[in-house]
């Protein structure tokens, strides 16, 4: 669950009386650690300690601010890549589709028959229990490595398997 917040909260520290604002993470990888944003009130005298986690504080903030740049640009990247591959992937389906079609046309034109293209793979799932079945049913369950219900894997298709 991820909460939402309109804006920073400022909360006091109790220690050294600093006011100490909050803001929460936005959900993204890099995003959602919490670097607190402290400030220190005016003319308040501020312990070696706290000076050293101010610091701290502040590289890790640019670090994080670089790591998530680094990312944005990264998952940007990744989107344009993964589109043009769907375009490829979307445009090869078309072509494939479309040679079918041609060839069934060119098969009804010639006054012959266009067989299909069958599967060449298959996803076999066991659907029965072990209970009251034969020996050699049982076997093959068994070497397709099918030894629970609901348990699925694929096959080549191939005149053994058929």
């Amino acid at each position: 669950a991820q909460a939402i917040l309109l804006g920073p909260v400022s909360v006091i520290c109790h220690d050294c009386s600093a006011q100490i604002d909050h803001t929460l993470p936005s959900g993204a990888m890099a995003d959602r650690y919490l670097i607190t944003k402290d400030a220190v009130a005016e003319g308040a005298a501020v312990p070696e300690k706290v000076q050293l986690k101010l610091a701290r504080n502040t590289t890790l903030a640019e670090e994080k601010q670089k790591a998530v740049a680094a990312k944005t640009k990264d998952m940007a990247e990744q989107r344009e890549a993964l589109k043009k591959r769907t375009q490829e992937y979307e445009k090869e389906y078309a072509d494939h589709e479309k040679k079918l079609i041609d060839l069934r046309r060119e098969a009804k034109l010639g006054g012959n028959f266009f067989v299909e293209p069958e599967a060449k793979l298959l996803f076999v799932i066991r659907i029965k229990g072990i209970i009251k079945m034969a020996p050699k049913p049982r076997k093959v369950l068994q070497l397709l490595r099918l030894r629970q219900l609901h348990n699925g894997v694929f096959l080549k298709v191939n005149k053994p398997i058929l």
